[in-house]
């Protein structure tokens, strides 16, 4: 292949163009969730839907995201995930707007920290279900409209939300959260899992592994470890987190420049996990 065929890319101003797709994003309505879909907005998605437990958060965020004036929408579409039944009703609701999803962006969770020998079973179990089992199901039952949308030119996505804190150990002693740590580990390995079967049927699964982001269900943890300066600065990178780090990221995994990635994590932490703080 000559030079000048190696520097002509491929419609390189379409390269990160999400144009006309139709994304689900699960824990939509605040947090990365909220940065995720803004992105996912502003990259050319037609149609947005945002999910979450409560249905006044999510109207709430899909406000605030159709006032960007972008050509796409959001629609508010609340939903329960940790109970049974919820995500089935979920697809359906979608299956009001459109017959097909391209995107399907995992990313509800929960969290509990306590120490070891306080830690509740029951607290353990709701978090191992919910960051876990749920995103699960939502792969499975979403997977339909997925396969209607990829092709091998185009392939859907899916991108489960983990954390640094199932790479690392997370937070340990007085505010330990185990069953969090766990349910990270764990949904990083289902990433892999799910590459490897949906793959084959024109799905890529990656996993986005953060870690302290300026976020509702962060700020407790992060407030009991320092807070928000000190965590700054422990981090290679000198600060936290910010928006754009996760929209662009997705928005990255979701795009045809990311279309030869499958099964891998990419981790969102200014290198913290390699420095001296522990998260």
């Amino acid at each position: 292949m000559s030079a000048r065929a190696d520097v002509q890319l491929k419609d390189f101003p379409s390269l990160f163009s999400l144009r006309d797709k139709t994304a689900v994003i699960t824990g939509g309505s605040r947090g990365l969730g909220l940065h995720a879909a803004s992105g996912l907005l502003q990259a050319g998605c037609a149609k947005v839907f945002i999910t979450s437990r409560k249905a006044k958060a999510c109207e709430e965020a899909c406000e605030a995201l159709n006032a960007l004036g972008c050509q796409g929408k959001a629609f508010s579409v609340p939903a329960d995930l940790a109970k049974a039944g919820e995500v089935e009703r979920l697809v359906g609701e979608v299956e009001k707007y459109t017959d097909k999803v391209d995107i399907l962006f995992a990313n509800a969770g929960a969290t509990w920290g306590a120490a070891f020998d306080e830690h509740p079973e029951s607290a353990f179990e709701k978090v191992m279900k919910l960051n876990v089992q749920s995103v699960f199901v939502c792969c499975q039952k979403f997977a339909p409209l997925l396969r209607k949308a990829g092709t091998q030119e185009d392939p859907s996505r899916i991108i489960i939300t983990a954390s640094i804190a199932g790479i690392g150990i997370g937070s340990v002693g007085e505010h330990a959260t185990f069953g969090y740590n766990a349910s990270k580990a764990a949904a990083l390995h289902l990433a892999k899992g799910l590459a490897v079967e949906l793959g084959p049927q024109n799905i890529l699964t990656t996993a986005i592994a953060p870690g302290f982001f300026p976020t509702k269900m962060a700020s407790g943890l992060m407030e009991l470890t320092g807070g928000t300066k000190a965590l700054a600065e422990a981090n290679p990178n000198r600060r936290l987190g910010v928006p754009e780090d996760i929209a662009g990221t997705v928005v990255f995994l979701c795009s045809r420049a990311g279309s030869h990635v499958n099964g891998s994590s990419i981790v969102l932490d200014g290198g913290a996990i390699y420095g001296k703080s522990r998260l």
